[in-house]
């Protein structure tokens, strides 16, 4: 099982008032975006053969609030990709 995560897009989001991270996964199954689809909470679209998913957070949790974000921002970016990767790994080993 080889899978990518690529974060490609985050905010606010006006009409649900929470903060967002859009996630995208490549690399997947018909078995395995099947197999996900299932297992995740938030709002997931499958496109061909990606999967799209939205997290959303409260402005406390909102992994890019802070001043250090923006100031390392590729690093931030790198370590939500991985914790995601991970919690999908996870999820699809159960």
């Amino acid at each position: 099982m080889q899978f990518r995560v690529k974060i490609i897009d985050y905010g606010f989001s006006e009409s649900l008032k929470k903060y967002y991270v859009t996630y995208k996964v490549t690399g997947l199954n018909k078995e395995e975006l099947r197999k996900l689809g299932g297992l995740l909470e938030d709002p997931v679209t499958v496109k061909e053969n990606e999967l799209y998913m939205n997290v959303y957070f409260e402005e406390e949790y909102f992994p890019f609030g802070t001043g250090d974000s923006k100031n390392r921002l590729d690093d931030y970016l790198a370590r939500e990709e991985l914790e995601m990767t991970a919690y999908l790994f996870d999820l699809m080993d159960d």
